[in-house]
């Protein structure tokens, strides 16, 4: 009885707690560069008409109930964006979108709720110096 409960207190905490998952791809074939400063990363909401290599995405996973805030998801973009040594970030993607589903109830009378999560996609960019 007592693990029972320790795990339903774990499974509520996880539950309440934002969270923000990242994966980068980079390209096949674009340049390698040392890392950068994430600091230093700048987020761009549509493509420069500076000179520039694309350097791969990131794309950002990340929960709807509770939400992060915006600086954390633009934090994790920027992170990501300086490992591969970029100077700015692109977002091409930024929606709410349906990201999983549970069935609960018996096989005669189930309900199916769906889970939200916000969907991020970046590419990476590195001006031409």
């Amino acid at each position: 009885m007592s693990t029972r409960l320790v795990l339903t207190a774990f499974a509520v905490m996880l539950a309440a707690c934002a969270t923000v998952d990242v994966s980068t791809t980079q390209y096949v074939g674009a340049p390698r560069y040392q890392p950068t400063e994430p600091t230093a990363v700048q987020i761009l909401r549509t493509e420069p008409t500076a000179p520039h290599d694309r350097l791969g995405e990131i794309m950002v996973d990340a929960s709807t109930d509770p939400a992060p805030t915006i600086v954390e998801v633009e934090q994790k973009l920027c992170k990501a964006a300086g490992k591969l040594g970029a100077d700015a970030v692109v977002v091409v993607y930024d929606r709410v979108q349906p990201v999983a589903a549970y069935v609960s109830g018996p096989w005669w009378g189930r309900s199916v709720e769906t889970i939200s999560g916000r969907k991020v996609v970046a590419v990476a960019i590195r001006y031409q110096r």
